[in-house]
């Protein structure tokens, strides 16, 4: 943050969000927030995150992993809870959020609204006013107790009666303590304890159990029932953490039935000379620690606040659970883009495969081979056309044709062809070529006469 001479105060933007966040804080406490569970994630830093949203609107929500292992409820996506939270804001955003302490189910939480309102409107009419309320008697000789004959809270009753006060005497008023029965049998053994005064004080206990479990003494029959007794009721209802109704209206509240069984019954072996001077020595050590463990506190208070180290591991693991969801949202955008991208190289490789080319080269290939026995077949023809067309041709000037037509060949000793009868001597024999065979003859006489170029000179 800056300031200029005369000029406005300017923020950074982790200023302005870290002083929000302050004001935000400060404004309020913890508060408790119903809605419906949307959105939820489940980081492997075991954080949850998730938004509760009712008809309008929502808000988000984070959920720190030691706070998260302690819850008891479901949570999912549509389930209605109710939450104990701060409001904060988270400065690396600049998100209004909640951070959340504690989370029940939202039918647990009507109960709880149940019993808020019952508890304003009793208080409201005095019910639990410390005034009403009455001291107990030091020494009760008959102590009533009303409580389940068969469950634990009796059991513990009876052992502390036998050890700390074996003097008292016990009148037992078994009741339900669970269940739609148990408020007007309560109600009912409270008026007739009342009623016939046969003990000093009534102990109202029962053992521990859930909201639901100790309903029955958050009845309203049964805070009147204990208000309008003419006994003094000491209740001992669940353990030290539960209040009921009834505690709220019983003249003294123990946190269990022991606890209820001991403030009733004076411990025998106390009785002694000592417990003055141990009470205060016991005093002024507690004042002296108190007083030293008040100063530490203020000290770790302080140091605390300036270092707010709580604060900056839930800031740090929220930006780490985001940058995991944002590396997962990578990593599968990254994915499908290298399996289009594969496919496509599988589309481009299929179409330039060697075996498709090979298949398409075999198809031209037995093409031309029937191109080329076509071929070779009509040049074989048109060989044997031309062929035959030499034949005739040559046999029609052939030799041989001559001869049949009664010619002959007439030939020397030396196979040479005669065709002057001067190259021939008289006694020669000459080879004559007929059409059918030969002959071999002797020249007896020679006649000589012109040949066509004498008979043309002629001419």
């Amino acid at each position: 943050m800056t300031a200029a001479d005369n000029g406005p105060i300017v923020f950074t933007v982790s200023e302005l969000n870290r002083a929000a966040r302050d004001l935000l804080e400060q404004s309020f406490g913890l508060l408790w927030v119903e809605g419906e569970i949307s959105n939820l994630a489940r980081p492997r830093s075991g954080h949850v995150y998730f938004s509760l949203k009712d008809g309008e609107a929502q808000v988000r929500c984070a959920l720190f992993r030691n706070k998260a292992r302690l819850l008891r409820v479901a949570l999912d996506n549509g389930v209605q809870i109710r939450v104990r939270a701060r409001v904060s804001l988270y400065t690396a955003r600049g998100d209004y959020q909640l951070i959340i302490e504690h989370a029940e189910d939202a039918g647990a939480g009507a109960l709880q609204r149940a019993f808020e309102e019952l508890r304003a409107r009793l208080d409201a009419e005095g019910l639990f006013a410390a005034e009403r309320k009455r001291a107990l008697p030091a020494r009760p000789a008959r102590i009533g107790v009303i409580t389940s004959a068969t469950g634990a809270a009796i059991r513990d009753v009876l052992s502390v009666v036998a050890r700390r006060y074996p003097l008292g005497a016990l009148r037992i008023y078994p009741v339900p303590v669970q269940g739609d029965a148990a408020p007007p049998a309560i109600a009912a053994a409270l008026t007739r304890a009342s009623e016939r005064a046969d003990c000093d004080v009534i102990l109202l206990v029962r053992g521990g159990g859930s909201l639901e479990d100790l309903w029955a003494f958050n009845d309203e029959a049964v805070a009147r029932a204990i208000v309008a007794s003419r006994i003094p009721v000491v209740s001992g209802v669940g353990h030290e953490v539960d209040v009921t109704i009834a505690d709220l209206a019983a003249d003294v509240r123990a946190a269990t039935p022991s606890a209820a069984a001991e403030l009733v019954c004076p411990d025998m072996a106390t009785h002694a000379a000592r417990l003055p001077q141990i009470t205060t020595r016991l005093e002024q050590r507690m004042a002296a620690r108190l007083a030293e463990a008040r100063t530490r506190l203020a000290g770790l208070e302080q140091r605390l606040a300036r270092q707010r180290p709580r604060r900056r591991l839930e800031t740090a693991a929220q930006r780490l659970d985001e940058a995991e969801l944002r590396l997962q949202r990578i990593a599968q955008t990254q994915m499908s883009a290298r399996r289009r991208h594969l496919q496509l190289v599988e589309d481009r490789l299929f179409r330039a495969s060697p075996a498709r080319r090979v298949a398409q080269a075999e198809g031209t290939i037995a093409g031309l081979s029937q191109r080329l026995d076509r071929a070779a077949v009509q040049r074989v023809d048109a060989a044997r056309r031309q062929l035959g067309s030499a034949v005739r041709a040559l046999h029609s000037v052939s030799p041989l044709q001559t001869l049949e037509r009664g010619y002959a060949i007439a030939r020397d000793a030396q196979g040479n062809v005669l065709r002057d009868a001067s190259t021939v001597t008289v006694g020669e024999t000459v080879a004559i070529d007929l059409a059918r065979g030969q002959l071999d003859c002797e020249v007896r006489a020679r006649h000589e006469r012109a040949g066509p170029e004498e008979y043309n000179n002629r001419d």
